[in-house]
């Protein structure tokens, strides 16, 4: 496994993180509760964020930009429904 393959899990490990203290500051039924997921979630977006950036640095992570027509697209899909 080379450093691209691990910093992808990373990513995506983190992204899995991120999601389930999302859920559980959601359905926390507390405050003390709600504050901990939601602290915890602050701190895991900033780890996905310092590990997206190494990627993009190194070039391992390279958004596709949108076209025109592909936004023109989407917009008319979400005007309609």
């Amino acid at each position: 496994m080379d450093d691209r393959n691990i910093m992808e899990n990373l990513l995506l490990l983190e992204k899995g993180v991120c999601d389930l203290y999302m859920h559980g500051a959601i359905e926390s039924s507390t405050d003390n509760v709600r504050t901990a997921f939601s602290d915890s979630l602050g701190t895991s977006l900033s780890l996905q964020d310092q590990i997206y950036s190494k990627m993009q640095e190194r070039g391992w992570y390279a958004p596709q930009q949108a076209d025109s027509s592909q936004l023109s697209s989407l917009k008319m899909k979400f005007a309609q429904g």
